[in-house]
C-alpha cells in the first residue's frame, strides 16, 4: 500500500512588509549612521560652530549687536558640510553600486527618495539643533562678563532663530541629496552644491556696484537659499520678509526633490563618471 504525499503548497510571503516606509526609514538610518564621514562631518560643523560663535562674541562689543548673532552667523561656514553631507549620503551608494540593492529591495523609488530625504533632513536638523544650543550656551558664558545674554524670554531673539537655522542647515543637507541623485556623481553632486550655497551668492555680490541696470541681479540673489535662509532666521532688516524666506526655502526643497524624483524613475542606477 503506497501512501500519498499530500500536494506542495506554496507559501505566501509576505512582501509589504519589506516594503513598507518606516522599514525604508530605519534601513536608510541604519547606512547613514554606520558611515564614518557622517559623524566627521557633524563633529567638524559643532567645531566650527562653537568656535566661531565663541570668538565672533569675544570680538564684537557694539550696541544692537545681540549676543543670538554670534551664535546662528557660523552657519554660513558649516552651511557646506551640511549640502556635502547630503550629498555623500546618496553618491556613496552609486560609487559602491549599493543602490542596485536598496532598489532592488524597494523598487518604489519614490519611497526611497523620500526614506533619504526623511533621514538626512531630520538627522541634520536634529543634530544642528544641538550644536546651535551648545553654541548658545558657551556665547552666553562669554558675553555674561559684559552684563549682557540671550534673552530666552523671548522667543524670537533666541528659540525661533537657533530652530531656523537648524532647518535652514536641514534644508541645505535636502539640496545635497537631490543633486546626488540628479548627478550621481559624487564630484559632481559636491561641486554644484558648493557651487550654489557658496559660489553664486559671491558671483552676485560683484553686481552690488553694477549700477542700476544690474540691481535685478541682486534682487534674483535675495531667493538665494543661502540669502533666504539668512532671511528667516534674523527677519529684521532682511532681504525678504519672512514669509517669502520660508516658502524660498521650501521652493528649492521641492524643485530638488522633484527633479531628483524624475532622475530616479527614468534613468537606470549606473553611476555617472
Amino acid at each position: 500500500m503506497t501512501v500519498q504525499a499530500p500536494p506542495l503548497r506554496r507559501q505566501h510571503v509576505d512582501t509589504d512588509r519589506r516594503l513598507t516606509f518606516i522599514r525604508a526609514v530605519r534601513g536608510e538610518w541604519i547606512k547613514l549612521a554606520t558611515l564614518r564621514s557622517t559623524w566627521w562631518s557633524i563633529g567638524i560643523a559643532a567645531i566650527l560652530t562653537i568656535g566661531i560663535a565663541v570668538l565672533i562674541a569675544q570680538a564684537i562689543d557694539m550696541p544692537g549687536f545681540e549676543p543670538i548673532q554670534a551664535v546662528v552667523m557660523p552657519i554660513q561656514f558649516t552651511m557646506l558640510l551640511a549640502g556635502i553631507l547630503g550629498a555623500i549620503s546618496v553618491t556613496g551608494e552609486y560609487s559602491t553600486g549599493m543602490i542596485r540593492s536598496t532598489l532592488a529591495a524597494n523598487p518604489k523609488r519614490g519611497s526611497v527618495l523620500g526614506a533619504k530625504a526623511v533621514v538626512v533632513g531630520l538627522f541634520m536638523f536634529v543634530s544642528s539643533l544641538v550644536i546651535f544650543l551648545a553654541a548658545a550656551v558657551a556665547v552666553s558664558a562669554v558675553v555674561a562678563s559684559r552684563d549682557q545674554g540671550i534673552d530666552w524670554g523671548d522667543p524670537a531673539a533666541s528659540f525661533l532663530p537657533i530652530v531656523v537655522s537648524s532647518l535652514a542647515m536641514a534644508v541645505f543637507a535636502l539640496i545635497g541629496v537631490a543633486f546626488g541623485f540628479i548627478l550621481r556623481s559624487g564630484a559632481g553632486a559636491i561641486a554644484a552644491t558648493v557651487g550654489l550655497l557658496f559660489v553664486l551668492p559671491i558671483v552676485a555680490s560683484f553686481f552690488a556696484v553694477a549700477g542700476e541696470a544690474w540691481a535685478w541681479v541682486m534682487d534674483a540673489a535675495g531667493y538665494l537659499p543661502v540669502a533666504a535662509a539668512q532671511s528667516a532666521i534674523l527677519p529684521e532688516g532682511a532681504a525678504l520678509e519672512a514669509p517669502v524666506a520660508y516658502l524660498t526655502l521650501a521652493a528649492w526643497v521641492a524643485a530638488g526633490m522633484l527633479g531628483a524624483w524624475a532622475c530616479l524613475l527614468y534613468t537606470s542606477p549606473s553611476p555617472r563618471d
